[in-house]
Parts: C-alpha cells; sequence; structure tokens
C-alpha cells in the first residue's frame, strides 16, 4: 500500500476519533480503522471514558472476522499494551492475526509509551509510526500536555467590548452578568465548556457576575467549576450552589466536602504553578478560564497558558475595566454575527 492510501485511511481515523470529543477525558481521543485489500472492513472510536477502546470497536465492526487475518489497522493513538479499565489492544491485535499496524503517534502514558509498539513488533507485526504526526498529536494536545508537562492543558477565553472592556465599571457597586458578545457566539462559548474538564473564574466574577458556569444552550457534560478565592467563602445564594455540577472552592485554609461542593486547600490561590500542580493532582485534564481580568492575567504573566480565544465585539461600554493584552499574534480569526473571534496559541 503506497503513502497516499495510508494517509487517506489515517484521515479517516481522525474524524473518527473527534467524535469522543467532550465525552472520553481524561482519557484521548482515539480513532482507528481496519483495512484489508485497500477496503476499510471495520471502524470504530474510543466513544466514552472508560468504555472499549478504539481497537476494540473498529475490530469488532469487522463483519466477518476472518479478513482479520492479514489486514492493516490504522490508529491514531498507540494500542496500549497494559490493564486499565478494558484489557490490552495490543493482545487483541495480535490474537486477531493482524499483520500491519501504522500508528499516528506514540502514547505518553507512562504505562504504554512505546510499549505497545514494541509488543507489536516482538510478535512479527509491522508497525509504521508517527503518520501525520502533527494531526495526531493537535488533536490530543490536552492529553499530551497533561501527561508531559504535568499540568492540565489551559485555554483562555474572554469577550471584550469595541473600546476593549473586559468588563462595565463596577465602582458604584453594580451587580449582575453583562452581555458583551452577540447571543449566536455565547452558543458557541457553550460548546466550547462542554470540550473542557473544567472550568475556573475568580470570585469578583462569581460575586459580580453571578453565572451558572453550565452548558445549558448546547447537549454536553457541564464542566467542573472552580472559582479561586483566598477565603472559603459560601456559595449560598450564588447560582454555582446548583447541583448541575460539581463546584470546587480552592482557597487558603479548607479542605472539606458539602454535598456537590468542595473545598480544595492550596498555599496559595495566585501561585498557578502550584494552583495547577494540585489540579494535575486531582486529575483534571483541561481547563476553561472564563476570568476575570485579575485570573486571566495571572495566567498569561506566568506563561501558563496554551491557547486564547478573544471575541472581539462591536458592543460599546464607554467605560469599564481594560481586558488583557496578550503579546503575540492570533493564528486564526473568524466571524459570527457581529463578533470577531481570534485564537492565539502560546508557542513560548
Amino acid at each position: 500500500m503506497n503513502e497516499s492510501e495510508d494517509s487517506r485511511h489515517m484521515r479517516r481515523a481522525l474524524d473518527l476519533a473527534l467524535r469522543g470529543s467532550g465525552k472520553v477525558a481524561p482519557n484521548p481521543m482515539v480513532g482507528c480503522v481496519v483495512v484489508r485489500d485497500g477496503k476499510i472492513i471495520g471502524e470504530g472510536f474510543h466513544a466514552y471514558f472508560g468504555g472499549p477502546h478504539a481497537e476494540v470497536n473498529a475490530i469488532n465492526a469487522v463483519h466477518n472476522q476472518e479478513l482479520l487475518q492479514g489486514s492493516t489497522l490504522y490508529v491514531t493513538l498507540e494500542p496500549c499494551d497494559h490493564f486499565g479499565k478494558t484489557p490490552p489492544c495490543s493482545n487483541l491485535i495480535i490474537e486477531k492475526g493482524i499483520k500491519r499496524v501504522v500508528v499516528g503517534c506514540r502514547d505518553p502514558f507512562p504505562a504504554v509509551n512505546g510499549r505497545g509498539i514494541e509488543r507489536l513488533r516482538n510478535a512479527g507485526v509491522e508497525v509504521v509510526t508517527d503518520l501525520l504526526h502533527p494531526y495526531c498529536i493537535m488533536m490530543n494536545r490536552r492529553f499530551f500536555t497533561f501527561h508531559e508537562q504535568k499540568r492540565p492543558y489551559i485555554v483562555l477565553k474572554w469577550a471584550q467590548s469595541s473600546e476593549g472592556f473586559l468588563d462595565v465599571d463596577r465602582s458604584s457597586g453594580v451587580k449582575g452578568s453583562v452581555m458583551i458578545s452577540d447571543p449566536q457566539t455565547q452558543r458557541l462559548v457553550h460548546e466550547w465548556r462542554s470540550q473542557e474538564a473544567a472550568i475556573l473564574i475568580g470570585r469578583n466574577t462569581m460575586e459580580n457576575d453571578n453565572p451558572e458556569l453550565t452548558v445549558r444552550r448546547v447537549e454536553g457534560k457541564n464542566p467542573i467549576r472552580i472559582v479561586l478565592s483566598s477565603e472559603a467563602i459560601s456559595l449560598e445564594g450564588f447560582k454555582l450552589q446548583s447541583e448541575e455540577a460539581p463546584t470546587w472552592v480552592l482557597n487558603s485554609s479548607i479542605e472539606k466536602q458539602e454535598g456537590h461542593v468542595r473545598y480544595i486547600a492550596v498555599q496559595h490561590v495566585h501561585d498557578m504553578p502550584g494552583v495547577l500542580r494540585r489540579l494535575h493532582a486531582e486529575n483534571v485534564l483541561s481547563i476553561l478560564v472564563e476570568g476575570g481580568a485579575h485570573v486571566l492575567r495571572s495566567f498569561i504573566e506566568s506563561g501558563l497558558w496554551d491557547e486564547a480565544r478573544v471575541i472581539q465585539a462591536s458592543t460599546v461600554l464607554h467605560k469599564g475595566l481594560a481586558a488583557p493584552t496578550l503579546n503575540v499574534v492570533h493564528q486564526k480569526e473568524e466571524y459570527m454575527a457581529s463578533d470577531t473571534i481570534r485564537y492565539y496559541f502560546n508557542e513560548s
């Protein structure tokens, strides 16, 4: 089989993998296809956390199991070689007589990381590695950051007015959320929330805006809601007290559980490396940081961010709180209703 056919089948596996977006964390998204005589005979992807892996689903989708003998399997991430919530995929591939495996990228998880590939090769299976490697890495950048940098993947998000204000002037005690972006863009933000493990704000944002931080405008799983507060504040009277999603209050003194609300003690809530170490230990794969200004700047100044999504709205506020700035150029720009969305990546 020539390279163009290999790439075509791997691209199909990548498309399948994306169907697991928002459903498999903290596991990676993985897609797989099984090919015999140039034709796809089975497809699969990792559909939900704890469920069968992509290779198992693709192999089980082959109606005539005899066709697996001598077939080629394409998978976006190295097959596992350990017992976790499911048996090792490498064992199944060997048992079914698959002769060739094409892998998009290695698995950084310590229990795998090259062992799956080694086991297949030791069993006489031809293994081709790193096909469409950048795409496979990009798709699972949260998973790779979590295991290689030992912290959650960080996505910053804010909307700013036409004058560059993040919020209205609160000096007179004004309370309540202010809608800066278009309703169509707000729906997109809820999709972003559904794709991350957690969403994070500071205490001021909770007290001023009283947000829900749910995905109520789209279908999807609500992220863990995290509030940074030096004091172990009560959530009574705030929407974050609802039981729609777990809520964590990262504070400097108390560790306790009250129903769905959990208080987690960290030495300093604005020590971003320390906060992220604790959240990594809590198995939080990724975080959407929605504010406020001080929290956003803390991440920017520490360099501990991976993406930023800035919504430039046409709304006029006249005066207010200045939005943060980034010292990088945006890599992508898109338009939604009257808003412009700019995407930044931290490559430092």
